[in-house]
């Protein structure tokens, strides 16, 4: 499939694996806004309540399975000349679906990572070994979250208290970007670098509210040369005005079809 491709995914797409999103009644934790918990604020002012919720997801989502959604991506994946998948949920839901991590960008984080809150020390939930983080930002208005973002494996032997750096002895935290955080400056350079390295023919994006001006602009940008936008997601978005195809289903139901379609009459042209 002679085709540069490029794939936003949002909370939408990892809902359909039983991953609640942040929005609604639905995403509530013990009646808890987890807008309210995600963020640093909240962190300092009750660790112990914050590493209970974040291990009850990281349980939450090693229960859960890849749906449809995302295998139709890591189907596309094999298939496109170039890709790069963008995707805002924390999970690791695209990785088990076979999307490889030298492909993927995860903009907010993974909620597997556990990092120090002071020092450059990161470990990981998986017994992964440390690597050292890339705070900072590159993007406009400081590339923080000022919306309410989409939510994100062998279980780890997960402590019940609070675990501490073993280099500063300051409280370790979840590896996600908090709200009124700053994207990681190495992911958003990928993220960049693809872009600048020439237009995209497709652009899928898929299960996002499309709320964070970075994504509308990633995707206007990557279609700039006339690319195709499809917009996978039951109700309208900022994004819709610009998709040269709306999809009003969900990413399960369409993503495996549209994939099908793109990848058979793609290839017959070459």
């Amino acid at each position: 499939m002679n085709a540069r491709v490029l794939v936003l995914t949002g909370a939408g797409v990892s809902a359909e694996s039983g991953i609640p999103t942040f929005r609604g009644k639905d995403g509530y934790w013990r009646n808890l806004d987890p807008a309210k918990l995600a963020t640093p604020e909240a962190f300092a002012k009750d660790p112990g309540l914050v590493w209970e919720w974040y291990r009850e997801r990281r349980q939450r989502i090693r229960n859960a399975q890849p749906n449809p959604a995302h295998k139709a991506i890591a189907k596309l994946a094999q298939h496109a000349q170039e890709f790069l998948l963008v995707t805002q949920n924390v999970d690791d839901l695209h990785a088990r679906a076979g999307s490889s991590k030298g492909k993927m960008v995860q903009i907010h984080g993974d909620i597997f990572v556990t990092r120090c809150s002071q020092c450059d020390f990161v470990g990981t939930g998986r017994g992964g070994s440390p690597e050292p983080p890339a705070p900072g930002t590159i993007y406009p208005n400081n590339g923080r979250l000022r919306s309410i973002a989409p939510t994100s494996a062998q279980p780890d032997q997960e402590q019940k208290d609070i675990p501490k750096c073993s280099k500063c002895s300051a409280l370790m935290r979840p590896g996600v970007v908090w709200f009124g955080e700053q994207l990681p400056r190495n992911e958003l350079r990928r993220v960049e670098n693809y872009l600048e390295d020439g237009p995209c023919d497709l652009v899928i994006v898929a299960g996002t509210t499309a709320t964070f001006g970075y994504i509308l602009d990633w995707a206007l940008r990557a279609i700039a040369n006339d690319g195709e936008l499809v917009e996978v997601n039951p109700e309208e978005t900022p994004l819709s005005q610009f998709a040269t195809q709306r999809v009003r289903e969900s990413a399960a139901a369409a993503l495996p079809r549209i994939v099908d379609e793109l990848v058979i009459s793609r290839s017959s042209k070459l």
